[in-house]
């Protein structure tokens, strides 16, 4: 019982250090609510590292999923006839106060990630990717796309990146 207690409050700290990150990234992007981007950029950057380990399993770079997010931010730009050229830089927001909001994506992926079945182990950087694989369409799954994975072959990675760290 003592273990699942300290088990339930280790994750309890991670999604607390994964909802600031998160923030931080869409808030950099001048966004006010995260999106399952923002919260795989901050699974990137947990100390577990499972999540980076589980991007280089399938040979890619984990610095490269921040390209693809802002590759898929141009395009859509593109999409709409604006050039991203010349646009300003997202101008920086602050962090809401009160209670914590998430974007409708972020809000999926963190649906996915308490539905999850960690078979009783510590929450981890790879469980987030785990949750994002779920998403076939938005930021993320284009970005994923766009490196050439697949939600299969991320989903897969990132149980074997869980699992070896079990």
């Amino acid at each position: 019982m003592f273990s699942t207690l300290k088990r339930r409050l280790g994750d309890m700290a991670t999604i607390k250090t994964l909802c600031t990150a998160a923030e931080r990234h869409a808030n950099a992007a001048g966004q006010q609510q995260p999106g399952a981007e923002h919260f795989v950029l901050a699974a990137l950057e947990l100390p577990d590292g499972s999540a980076a380990a589980a991007l280089r399993r399938l040979q890619a770079e984990p610095s490269a999923f921040r390209a693809a997010v802002e590759q898929q931010y141009a395009d859509a730009l593109a999409g709409l006839g604006v050039a991203g050229a010349s646009l300003p830089p997202p101008a920086p927001v602050a962090a809401s106060d009160g209670l914590y909001r998430a974007g409708a994506s972020g809000q999926a992926l963190l649906q996915a990630l308490a539905a999850l079945d960690k078979a009783g182990r510590p929450l981890l950087g790879a469980h987030v990717l785990l949750a994002a694989s779920a998403a076939q369409q938005g930021v993320t799954a284009r970005a994923l796309r766009a490196m050439g994975l697949t939600p299969a072959q991320l989903a897969q990675a990132a149980q074997q990146e869980a699992a070896a760290r079990a």
